[in-house]
């Protein structure tokens, strides 16, 4: 490996000693104050907890400390030195490497090119020596565990490989500091057990860690401290000991949250919508299923037991060959998305920014898209409509923006959620599909998500739940149905079931009577 351009530090550092101080950082975008004096200090050998709700700070923090962007003002100090950290190879001269949460990996290269890249070893006549490319990736390979080859292209390994590709290149680089920004959020649970494993293993190589997750669960495992962030400015730092949900949680959001999941069970009334036998010929195989207005229904599974596939079904993104779809009980023809808008059904889809939202369009816009065909007069669009229609959404969910004109790009993963659900809300929906509304928000856009649930489920909409997270099903279901290969495997009720026996029924241990 070619270190001849890798800036040396000190040593044979005694364990545990600060190797990182950011001092009075500042940054602000157009309309945005993003942090404001902001101070953080790291250990060598520790994975240091950075939480916070989605807009803290958290992710353009590191971004200054990875060289991505450039402080407006302040300092770091870096193993007891002054550094100016001004892009990001000077950033990974310095040991220090992030990992994105969108992973930043060329899918057509190998998975050497990727680790390599930029930095290719060359023979003496000037050509790139793939030979010594590939030894020296297999070594970084071998280091973690991996099982792929260094010839692999990027494409054909999932996403939980990628992301050994992206901590191989950083071990490729001597990496002292790591930084990973939601590195769980598209893994299994199997594959976040093995990803903590190569955690520990790199903190016993005195490899510092910084992590940025929303998963509580994971912190409690993983962290060694945790510092808290909320509003762009620092907060507290917590030792192991002192980490405990409400201390976390109102450190968070400056509040306390009593109860998480505040969904009170209403009387449901008539049937609004009826699914039978509905098939699509491949992953799902005879599915049956009915919601009432006013309540929501959980549903869970394992990972390919057809969730989403079946709300994709109902919805008409996809087509089914057999089955019947019945909407206050007579059958309606769903061919398509505009039938099942039409029949007063919306989904809000698993990842909002490929199927959810139109990231460089303004917030109104994405709000008034699906009632944008009402908006206009004469063929031109009615701007002053389109506004109203926004506004009406945006304080009625309590969504944070600088401007209805904000590209929604520019707001947080909460607020983000909040406009795809203000987005199907002016439809006036008489069944709501929401799948994985929490995926990637924090806990205090999680507590105002049930909220807003809560809320239209005592409305009369009915509300279809897919969620990975049992205590998420548990807390918020009226009643809960449990998918096993492509059917609907149990129906159990919401408050009484316990997580151990919707994992019996997902994975087709019991049979339902």
């Amino acid at each position: 490996m070619d270190e001849s351009k890798k800036e040396r530090l000190p040593e044979n550092r005694p364990p545990g000693n600060v190797i990182l101080r950011m001092e009075h950082i500042s940054k602000r975008f157009p309309g945005v104050k993003a942090l404001q004096d902001m101070h953080i200090e790291i250990r060598e050998g520790e994975i240091h907890a950075l939480v916070g709700e989605n807009g803290a700070g958290k992710s353009t923090l590191m971004k200054i400390l990875a060289g991505v962007y450039r402080p407006d003002n302040g300092t770091i100090e870096l193993f007891g030195k002054s550094v100016a950290i001004d892009n990001p190879s000077k950033a990974r001269a310095l040991g220090i490497s992030i990992i994105h949460q969108e992973l930043n990996l060329s899918p057509n290269l190998t998975v050497a090119e990727n680790i390599f890249m930029g930095r290719e070893p060359h023979s003496p006549f000037g050509w790139i020596d793939f030979r010594r490319m590939n030894q020296d990736t297999q070594e970084v390979l071998e280091q973690i565990g991996t099982t792929f080859s260094p010839s692999t292209r990027v494409r054909r390994l999932s996403i939980a490989q990628q992301q050994l590709v992206e901590i191989s290149r950083a071990l490729s680089e001597n990496a002292r500091m790591v930084i990973m920004d939601e590195p769980t959020a598209s893994l299994t649970g199997r594959e976040t057990q093995k990803l903590f494993e190569i955690m520990r293993t790199l903190k016993s190589r005195d490899i510092t860690i910084i992590y940025i997750s929303h998963r509580m669960a994971e912190i409690y495992e993983l962290a060694d401290r945790a510092t808290v962030l909320r509003d762009g400015q620092y907060v507290e730092t917590m030792e192991r000991a002192d980490i405990n949900d409400s201390k976390l949680i109102q450190s968070m959001v400056g509040r306390e949250i009593n109860d998480l999941y505040e969904h009170e069970a209403v009387e449901a009334g008539d049937t609004v919508l009826e699914v039978r036998d509905l098939s699509d010929g491949q992953y799902i195989q005879g599915a049956n299923l009915m919601l009432r207005r006013g309540e929501i229904v959980g549903l869970a599974g394992l990972i390919g037991a057809g969730r989403t596939e079946l709300a994709r079904l109902i919805f008409g993104a996809d087509h089914h060959t057999t089955g019947e779809i019945r909407v206050d009980g007579k059958p309606v023809v769903i061919n398509s998305t505009i039938d099942a808008i039409r029949a007063g059904i919306g989904l809000v889809p698993e990842s909002r920014k490929e199927q959810g939202l139109f990231l460089q369009l303004a917030v109104q816009e994405n709000i008034a898209m699906n009632t944008m065909s009402k908006m206009s007069i004469s063929g031109l669009l009615n701007m002053r409509r389109i506004h109203d229609t926004a506004q009406e959404q945006v304080d009625n969910l309590g969504i944070r923006l600088a401007s209805l004109k904000q590209k929604v790009l520019n707001l947080s993963g909460g607020n983000q959620q909040k406009v795809v659900l203000a987005r199907w809300l002016t439809i006036k929906p008489k069944v709501l599909l929401l799948d994985e509304p929490t995926r990637g928000v924090d806990v205090g856009a999680k507590a105002e998500i049930y909220r807003i649930m809560s809320k239209l489920a005592h409305s009369g909409v009915a509300i279809l739940m897919i969620s990975s997270e049992l205590p998420e099903v548990l807390g918020m279901s009226d009643r809960i149905l449990v998918m096993h290969e492509g059917r609907i495997a149990a129906e159990l009720p919401g408050r009484t079931t316990t997580q151990e026996k919707i994992m019996t029924y997902a994975a087709g241990l019991a049979v339902h009577t």
